[in-house]
């Protein structure tokens, strides 16, 4: 006897009671790019409805955001000084650093996580210290890091998401939080982040395009599956509380890889890059924009993802409030 598996589509109500997966406000981070001054809300031409936007103005938007039940968000810093190494990151005078308290001042209840890198603080734009060939120094960049996230703390971030792909920062950040008396910030690892050309986007706001070369050297090969899995798998070794597969869309095969071999939760970075395609073919007008935004967060979430990182956070969560 074949199964009818029609059956139990048949009724709308029966469609709920055995839906595998749902997309909830609640497994959304919505990044935030902080400038300095007051009084600016620059829109990123590649990114429609994403800004730039000075602390005041980001007060503003948390409010919006807390309205709309969103309570995670992800900070970006675009500082006003760049140098060599960073330096403004290691500030407690740097603009995540004020951004932070002012956050915590204003929005106790907001859970804020910090994006931990310095391709926004340094000249070159790459992700750490240079070398005398031009090539990021993984050691001597994990030590900054620490300082970094450090002085991240002291400030009031509730998590830290280092994003550079040394090679052994989430050891060394949980062994340096810890000594610190940091040791109760959980880590959210961009545990397999690739060097893919979905970013675009995101370095015209967070204007950290490299100035020279690539990042190829420390990002994962978008053609390497069990390297990529592995990357992950090293993360969750060395203390990593939650890992991170970015961009999404493209890469929901080593979602599924990774979610098969971990019990810790697992975040998908919604990338700048998959978020302009959509707005993009909303405003061409050749797709029903709602339902296929729906469909696409409902995927990451079938793939294995249980939080997202995206642009579309208060979109999804308008959708969400009409029904």
């Amino acid at each position: 006897m074949f199964r009818r598996l029609r059956r139990t589509r048949l009724h709308a109500h029966l469609r709920d009671l055995v839906r595998e997966n749902s997309v909830s406000v609640s497994d959304f981070i919505y990044p935030l790019f902080v400038v300095e001054g007051s009084g600016i809300k620059r829109e990123v031409p590649s990114l429609p409805d994403v800004f730039q936007m000075s602390i005041d103005e980001v007060l503003k938007e948390i409010e919006v955001l807390c309205k709309l039940g969103i309570y995670h968000i992800i900070l970006f810093g675009i500082p006003d000084h760049k140098d060599s190494c960073g330096s403004e990151a290691l500030s407690d005078n740097g603009i995540i650093a004020k951004a932070l308290r002012a956050i915590k001042q204003h929005a106790p209840q907001m859970f804020v996580s910090v994006d931990l890198c310095f391709c926004e603080y340094t000249d070159h734009g790459h992700c750490g210290i240079l070398d005398k060939n031009g090539i990021v120094d993984n050691d001597a960049t994990l030590e900054i890091l620490v300082q970094q996230a450090i002085v991240l703390c002291v400030s009031g971030a509730d998590m830290i998401a280092p994003s550079s792909m040394m090679d052994g920062c989430v050891e060394a950040l949980r062994f340096g939080l810890d000594k610190a008396g940091f040791s109760h910030i959980p880590i959210m690892a961009y545990s397999t982040k690739f060097a893919s050309a979905y970013y675009g986007p995101f370095r015209d706001v967070a204007q950290s395009a490299p100035s020279f070369g690539d990042r190829k050297t420390y990002q994962q090969d978008p053609a390497n599956r069990r390297e990529a899995i592995l990357e992950s798998l090293n993360d969750e070794s060395e203390g990593a509380d939650i890992l991170m597969v970015k961009p999404a869309l493209a890469y929901l095969d080593v979602v599924r890889d990774i979610r098969e071999r971990t019990l810790l939760p697992l975040a998908v970075y919604n990338v700048s890059g998959e978020y302009a395609m959509l707005k993009l073919a909303q405003k061409a007008g050749v797709i029903d924009y709602p339902k296929v935004l729906m469909e696409t967060m409902l995927c990451f979430k079938r793939a294995g993802a249980d939080i997202i990182i995206s642009y579309h956070a208060k979109e999804v969560a308008n959708i969400l409030q009409e029904f």
